[in-house]
């Protein structure tokens, strides 16, 4: 595997390195859930945690539409699940396939809105009305994964030993 965030060049400016770091950690997750069936994604694997594969991918998904639809677009289309914790836990139907669907649909969105507007936009939390650039949103989105991929490492490692990139 090649690791494109180092290919960048030392004079890249802000967007690109933002960009490029957040893709790598897109591909990453991709990247955790490969050559898994249906059951091995939905697997709680490890006994004392409630996390699968498939629960994380949707909740990214979930947190993907958040942060780029609603606070940056401000053109929510609403949550993907039924309730705050669907995500995690309402997993018994998921598919690897309908949910990295689902995930690449939301991605595909952010994206867009990222591509159309300047690091420094502003918009707004629609429960609290806090404010975030679109800057502030890459470098959580960067961040969020970061940490979820760590959890996909264990989960993934105890599903069939595979570790690492």
């Amino acid at each position: 595997m090649i690791d494109e965030r180092f290919e960048l060049p030392t004079s890249a400016g802000e967007r690109q390195v933002l960009e490029t770091f957040l893709e790598f950690q897109r591909g990453a997750l991709v990247r955790k859930c490969a050559d898994l069936d249906d059951r091995q994604f939905r697997s709680r694997s490890v006994p004392t945690s409630r996390l699968s594969l498939a629960g994380l991918v949707r909740h990214l998904a979930g947190v993907e539409r958040w942060y780029f639809q609603a606070v940056i677009a401000d053109a929510f289309p609403g949550s993907l699940f039924a309730t705050f914790t669907a995500d995690f836990d309402d997993i018994e139907a998921a598919t690897c396939d309908a949910t990295f669907g689902m995930w690449r649909n939301e991605v595909g969105t952010s994206r867009r809105i990222a591509a159309e507007r300047s690091l420094d936009v502003v918009g707004r939390h629609p429960g609290t009305g806090e404010q975030h650039s679109l800057r502030w949103v890459l470098h959580h989105m960067i961040d969020e994964y970061a940490r979820h991929l760590g959890h996909a490492d264990i989960l993934r490692e105890a599903i069939d030993g595979r570790t690492g990139e």
